[in-house]
């Protein structure tokens, strides 16, 4: 297990030529340098993230549990579960740790702006005894602004978690390991989705990688 930490081999230790101050420190450098070279500040990009939200709502059309609860967490997924299969940022949107799981910032903002733009509206109704609100798409998405791999992440999202209740993805959500370590009303990195563990981690590391 340390070996695997370390990024050396049982071989390797035992090798007369192994060095753990020169080697450890110069593959602790190595992952280090190969994690700078990550864009690891997510930058928004704003017309990705309209038209990712506007393909859940089209993709979830006629699920009544999708509130905005469900559409957050779909949205959390999709970018977390991107980064950590591709180094790269789907949306780029920040995520803060919330009591009922990951929200998006400016959420608000932007639900504003494709309201005023006729692009959704929102609407309020009733699923099992609770007020939820919804979001109708009023037009399609541009999926002309979504590669094969952004659009494949996302419908594994929809398809595994799309159909689970408010509570239950939630609660989902509470266990995965970016939004467990990070404190309460703080953003949550990116890269803490390179240590999840399953069934959380969508990546399949090899042992230099770990």
């Amino acid at each position: 297990m340390l070996s695997m930490v370390l990024c050396f081999s049982l071989d390797d230790f035992m090798s007369k030529n192994f060095s753990v101050n020169q080697d450890v420190e110069g593959m602790v450098e190595a992952k280090t340098k190969k994690s700078d070279e990550r864009i690891s500040v997510p930058t928004l990009k704003v017309n990705k993230f309209k038209n990712v939200l506007l393909y859940i709502l089209e993709r979830c059309a006629g699920k009544p549990n999708v509130g905005e609860t469900v559409l957050y967490k779909l949205l959390y997924f999709s970018d977390f579960n991107y980064y950590e299969l591709y180094e790269e940022h789907l949306t780029g949107a920040k995520y803060r740790k919330l009591p009922y799981g990951p929200v998006p910032q400016k959420i608000d903002t932007i639900i504003g702006q494709m309201m005023e733009s006729r692009q959704i509206k929102r609407i309020k109704t009733e699923y099992f005894d609770t007020m939820q609100t919804r979001y109708i798409p009023l037009v399609k998405a541009d999926l002309t602004t979504l590669g094969a791999s952004e659009k494949e992440v996302i419908d594994k999202v929809i398809e595994q978690m799309s159909d689970w209740s408010a509570t239950a993805i939630s609660n989902y959500s509470h266990k995965d390991l970016p939004w467990e370590v990070t404190d309460e009303g703080k953003d949550i990195s990116y890269e803490l989705a390179f240590y999840r563990e399953q069934p959380y981690s969508v990546r399949v590391y090899n042992e230099k990688e770990n």
